[in-house]
């Protein structure tokens, strides 16, 4: 997972003008404790997802696939495992936040049912929240 958050991630460190918060994950510790779910296609990890559970919605945390299979639906895959995983939890919404630089994201997110909610800069990260109902 971390060498395709680097690879999936690393695009945008031009942009944002510092790795991402992505990068940076323990993800070793995230699929520890359950909250990592990885996509295997043929016996190689294809992207992975983080999920977290909130109070009153699902947080999509993170999500990224492989440079090496982008471009073929893989990633409105996961968005649709993260709608079953809130659904199946009782959740009624799917929340995530993405730096305003990913324009690329911000745009298939809208694709696929997310709103945006608002814009903050924390910690110097501009980033973007929006929220899907499921």
């Amino acid at each position: 997972m971390t060498a395709i958050a680097q690879a999936a991630y690393g695009i945008y460190v031009p942009r944002i003008g510092r790795p991402p918060l992505p990068m940076l994950a323990d993800y070793a510790d995230l699929a520890e404790n359950g909250l990592a779910q990885v996509l295997d296609i043929d016996g190689a990890v294809a992207g992975f997802l983080v999920l977290i559970h909130e109070p009153d919605a699902l947080l999509l945390d993170n999500i990224a696939v492989s440079p090496d299979f982008q471009k073929r639906g893989l990633g409105r895959l996961l968005l649709s495992f993260a709608d079953e995983a809130a659904r199946t939890a009782g959740y009624s919404t799917v929340r995530l936040y993405t730096n305003a630089a990913m324009t690329e994201n911000i745009a298939l997110y809208g694709r696929c049912g997310y709103v945006e909610t608002h814009r903050a800069t924390e910690d110097g990260r501009h980033r973007v929240y929006m929220q899907k109902p499921v």
